[in-house]
């Protein structure tokens, strides 16, 4: 079992990615993981002014305390991106930003969609040398989802079931990157 968090990227109004969230949420726990489901709806994260450990001590709203913890505990991360104007939604990037050695030597994955059939892959191309740079490598395989509208029910139930087979080898992936991340962590880290 592993800690993962898995970070949402949209607050727009009849966002669809909240269901796509809720599909990979319920696939890592069918796989025994503690999922933590980030919503920046629900964190309400104020624009970033510094990196959390350069805030002041007022700045550090329990929102901010909460993600640090979180993500301080998590061994890997699952970024679910929106594709706005074919980049990455502000809103994720607003949460990520705040944080660095947070993320330091753990993966991470990338789930994009959209509502057209490209499933927000201009936004993946994107996220993997931000991820990287925040010390979060993506891992080589992604899923992007299109038609994301059409794809889940509002509980994240896939209304296709060929989806439970198409997400198996990028979970599986994930797997061993969060356990050979693990192991190296336990053996030391560089400084």
């Amino acid at each position: 079992m592993a800690k993962i968090s898995v970070i949402l990227g949209s607050v727009r109004e009849g966002r669809q990615g909240i269901k796509a969230a809720k599909f990979i949420t319920k696939e890592l726990e069918e796989r025994g993981h503690k999922v933590f489901l980030i919503d920046p709806i629900e964190y309400e994260i104020p624009l970033l002014k510094n990196k959390f450990q350069y805030l002041k001590d007022e700045e550090k709203t329990e929102n901010l305390k909460k993600l640090q913890e979180i993500f301080n505990s998590s061994d890997g991360f699952v970024i679910v991106s929106a594709e706005y104007n074919h980049s990455v939604p502000p809103a994720l990037k607003n949460i990520v930003d705040y944080f660095m050695s947070e993320f330091s030597f753990k993966p991470s994955a990338i789930v994009t969609y959209s509502m057209g059939s490209f499933g927000g892959v201009r936004a993946m191309m994107q996220w993997r040398p931000i991820l990287a740079e925040l010390g979060m490598p993506s891992i080589p395989t992604t899923f992007p989802i299109p038609n994301v509208h059409e794809a889940f029910d509002e509980e994240g139930n896939p209304k296709d079931e060929k989806y439970h087979e198409r997400i198996k080898r990028f979970l599986d992936e994930f797997d061993w990157y969060i356990k050979t991340f693990k192991a190296g962590r336990e053996n030391g880290i560089p400084h």
